[in-house]
C-alpha cells in the first residue's frame, strides 16, 4: 500500500494467535466498525465500511463459522511493515469518525426502497459482504472510497486504481470499459466459473472467484448480477464497441507489418487468434474486452509480463494458464504489443510507452505475482523466486526490428476454419 506494507491477521480460533478468545459483541464490532477487543482501530484495509451493512443475522452466522467450522492455526501474526509515525493507529479513529459509516445509518441505507427484492438483495451482497467497491471504486488523498453505495452517485463502481498492479475495471454501463455489453447470463458465469464469452478472471480476481463467488446460490448470484446491470454508465459519452476488421486483415495478408503487429502474430495470436477473438472460454477475446480498453494498462501489461492462471472451479474445472512473456521481450517489445492490441479490431485505447512497462516491471515484486490460490486445509504454494527480467539486449541488434525471423512478404499466417468463422463475442451491440 502507499504507507507500507500491511499484513493480514489470523482469524481462525486459536486463542493465542487467532480471534478465539473473541466474544460475538467483540467480533461485530470488529467487522462492522474496525475496532478490536483492546479499543485500537483496524485499517481500513479491512472493509468494515462496507461490512457494516451486514445483518445481525449474517454476523451471527458468521461468528458460528469462525468458532467452530474453522480448525485453530497457532501462527503468529507477523508485524506490519508499515513505517513509523504512519504506523500509529490513533488517527485511525478520526477516519473512522469522517469516512465510515455507522452501522445504524449502514443499515438504514440497506434497507432502503427498491423495485424488486431481487435488486435489494443483489445490492445488500454487492455493497456489503461482496464489498465490491473495495477495489472497483476509487479513493481519494486519506485512501477513502470515494463511494460506498449507488446511492453516493457515479463514481461508485466506475473503476479503482491499481491493486498489486491489477487495475480493477469499472462495474458499470460503459459499453467499451465497463460491463455494458454483458448480459445477466454473463455476470453469473463469470462470477461462478470465472470465466465466460467475453473474459476471463485473473490476479485478484480469480482469487476472489476461486474462495468466494463460486459458493453462492444460483439466486444470489443472478441478484448480483441484475443489481450490476442497473447500474448506468458513469461515463455516458463512451459508444459502443464495433469491430474493426482492419487489423485482422493485416495479420493475415502478412508482408509489411509493424513491430507490435509481428510481436502479436509470434506470440498471441495462437491462442487469441488473427481475430482477437480467442477460443472462450478458455482463452477470452481482446477484441472488445474492456479490460483491454481500460485507460490505464497496468492489468495488460501484468499479464504480458508475468502471466497468470486461470483456476478450477466446481463449475468448471479445468484450469488453463497464460504464461508469461517477460523474460523473453524487452519493454519495448511489450510496449509494442499491448499497444498494438488496445488499438486493434475496433478497440480504443491509449497507447503504452516503454516507461509504462519498466514501471510496473520493476514493482512487480514475488509477493505481487500471482500463484495458486490456497484451500482452507492446503498450505500456500511457493512464491515465484523472482520478478520478470527484461532480457538482455544484443547490442549489434536493432531493437526496433522484431526480435524474430520476419517472414517473407506475402507471407500468410495459417488459419483453419474455427480461427475465420465470426465469433459471437465480436457482435455490434
Amino acid at each position: 500500500m502507499p504507507i507500507g506494507t500491511l499484513y493480514s491477521s489470523n482469524i481462525t480460533p486459536d486463542k493465542t494467535n487467532g480471534i478465539g478468545n473473541w466474544t460475538e459483541a467483540q467480533f461485530v464490532r470488529a467487522i462492522r466498525e474496525g475496532v478490536r477487543p483492546d479499543g485500537a482501530a483496524l485499517y481500513p484495509a479491512m472493509p468494515f465500511p462496507s461490512y457494516a451493512r451486514m445483518t445481525d443475522e449474517d454476523l451471527h452466522a458468521l461468528y458460528a463459522y469462525f468458532m467452530h467450522g474453522v480448525q485453530p492455526v497457532a501462527q503468529a501474526v507477523r508485524p506490519n511493515g508499515i513505517p513509523w509515525p504512519l504506523s500509529m493507529r490513533f488517527p485511525l479513529t478520526v477516519w473512522r469518525w469522517v469516512f465510515a459509516p455507522s452501522p445504524e445509518s449502514a443499515r438504514k441505507s440497506a434497507e432502503r426502497s427498491f423495485p424488486t427484492p431481487e435488486l435489494a438483495r443483489g445490492a445488500y451482497l454487492v455493497e456489503g459482504p461482496g464489498h465490491c467497491g473495495a477495489c472497483h471504486t476509487k479513493r481519494g488523498l486519506a485512501m477513502q472510497e470515494t463511494a460506498l453505495t449507488a446511492e453516493d452517485g457515479p463514481q461508485y463502481l466506475a473503476g479503482g486504481a491499481a491493486v498489486d498492479g491489477w487495475t480493477p475495471p469499472s462495474l458499470r454501463g460503459e459499453p467499451r470499459t465497463g460491463l455494458g455489453a454483458w448480459s445477466v447470463a454473463d455476470l453469473t458465469a463469470f462470477l461462478r466459473t470465472g470465466r465466460n464469452m467475453r473474459g476471463s478472471a485473473f490476479g485478484n480476481m480469480d482469487t476472489a472467484v476461486h474462495h468466494g463467488t463460486q459458493y453462492l446460490t444460483d439466486d444470489d448470484l443472478t441478484a448480483m448480477a441484475r443489481y450490476l446491470k442497473a447500474l448506468p454508465a458513469a461515463n455516458k459519452a463512451e459508444q459502443n464497441w464495433q469491430t474493426d476488421p482492419a487489423a485482422t486483415r493485416a495479420l493475415r495478408a502478412g508482408g509489411k507489418l509493424t513491430n507490435g503487429q509481428r510481436l502479436y502474430l509470434d506470440n498471441c495470436a495462437a491462442c487469441h487468434r488473427s481475430t482477437g477473438a480467442g477460443y472462450a472460454p478458455a482463452f477470452p477475446p481482446l477484441a472488445g474486452n474492456p479490460v483491454v480498453m481500460n485507460a490505464a494498462p497496468d492489468s495488460l501489461i501484468h499479464i504480458v509480463l508475468t502471466g497468470a492462471t486461470l483456476h478450477g472451479t466446481q463449475g468448471a474445472p479445468s484450469s488453463f494458464t497464460m504464461p508469461g512473456f517477460g523474460n523473453r521481450l524487452s519493454d519495448a517489445q511489450v510496449a509494442a504489443v499491448v499497444t498494438f492490441i488496445r488499438h486493434a479490431w475496433g478497440n480504443d485505447a491509449s497507447a503504452v510507452s516503454t516507461m509504462n512497462v519498466a514501471r510496473l516491471r520493476k514493482q512487480l515484486t514475488p509477493s505481487t505475482m500471482q500463484s495458486a490460490p490456497p484451500t482452507p486445509v492446503d498450505p500456500a504454494p511457493a512464491q515465484p523466486g523472482s520478478a520478470p527480467q527484461p532480457p538482455e539486449q544484443d547490442v549489434s541488434q536493432d531493437t526496433s526490428k522484431p526480435a524474430t525471423t520476419p517472414a517473407p512478404t506475402g507471407h500468410q499466417p495459417s488459419e483453419d476454419a474455427l480461427h475465420s468463422a465470426p465469433h459471437p463475442a465480436m457482435k455490434a451491440n
